[in-house]
């Protein structure tokens, strides 16, 4: 395995967490700090779902600091389509501007989740709900910073992590050490392919910042988002240096086949897939989420 570019550790971004309490979610301002230029990585929309009320308050917490601080919003940056939270990137974008992007296998989680929640031919299977889509190895510009992508499946066909500078957001392919890995039974996941994605990862250089987009204090602890690559190879539970590919993916499965679907993974999937929007209104300008039954 090697890396599809070469890192430069020596360009540290300013990294500012914001932490979703009710989804376990930490989104990120990315700043350069040669400039004021910044992106924003997995955002979150509010969703009360008994209710079937939408906000945005975790959203303009992240607004609100990008223009206290007078940042300029480049990218708006989906490492997936996540399962357990809903993206806030267009509201983002229609306030700050800057480009959504995500990994170009979006277009097999619209086509397989297309079918799923049974939507019609006016459902666009091909990626255009984003500014870009990003292969393996694209690269692009934070200000002065080059952004690098790694295609990094198996927790979703779509999972990319963005390495810029001394810091990589690895979104589900991670967790911190004492939480080890992400499931890979969603719809085209792979426990196998995790396992060689979360290899690919570490092996950039030892003292990369990895920032994950998920923390669920295990045993108690605080909240945490920030480690090193280092660190993941020495004490990941999962997939710590030792632990070979056969033993991962025994653990995974075994793992995996007695968790429950994530709350909110309805209208995740439904709203994630069209990058961040509400499905269409019907003609009295009411808007729907669906609930597939069985099927999931």
């Amino acid at each position: 395995m090697t890396l599809p570019f070469s890192t430069d550790t020596k360009v540290q971004p300013e990294v500012k967490a914001f932490f979703d309490e009710a989804t376990n979610t930490i989104s990120y301002v990315v700043k350069d700090p040669k400039s004021n230029a910044c992106a924003v990585v997995d955002s979150v929309m509010d969703i009360d779902y008994a209710a079937g009320r939408i906000t945005f308050d975790s959203a303009d917490a992240i607004i609100q600091y990008i223009r206290d601080n007078d940042l300029k919003v480049e990218w708006i940056i989906e490492t997936h389509v996540h399962a357990d939270h809903l993206s806030a990137a267009p509201y983002i974008q229609e306030k700050l501007g800057g480009k959504m992007g995500i990994g170009e296998n979006i277009t097999i989680v619209q086509d397989t989740f297309g079918k799923v929640f049974n939507e019609g031919t006016a459902f666009q299977r091909d990626g255009s709900q984003f500014d870009r889509l990003f292969t393996d190895g694209d690269s692009y510009q934070i200000g002065s910073m080059t952004a690098h992508v790694m295609h990094t499946p198996g927790h979703t066909p779509a999972c990319m992590t963005h390495v810029i500078g001394d810091a990589a957001f690895v979104g589900d392919t991670l967790f911190m050490p004492d939480g080890g890995s992400a499931r890979a039974d969603f719809p085209g996941g792979d426990a196998r392919t995790l396992y060689r994605s979360i290899k690919r990862v570490l092996e950039l250089p030892e003292e990369t910042r990895l920032f994950m987009c998920h923390d669920y204090g295990p045993n108690g602890r605080d909240i945490q988002w920030e480690t090193t690559v280092k660190d993941e190879r020495e004490h990941n539970i999962h997939a710590r240096d030792g632990v070979g590919e056969d033993e991962f993916v025994r653990m995974r499965e075994e793992r995996d086949a007695t968790l429950a679907m994530p709350k909110l993974i309805i209208p995740s999937l439904q709203v994630n897939m069209r990058g961040g929007r509400m499905p269409e209104p019907d003609p009295a300008g009411k808007t729907f989420l669906k609930v597939p039954v069985n099927t999931l």
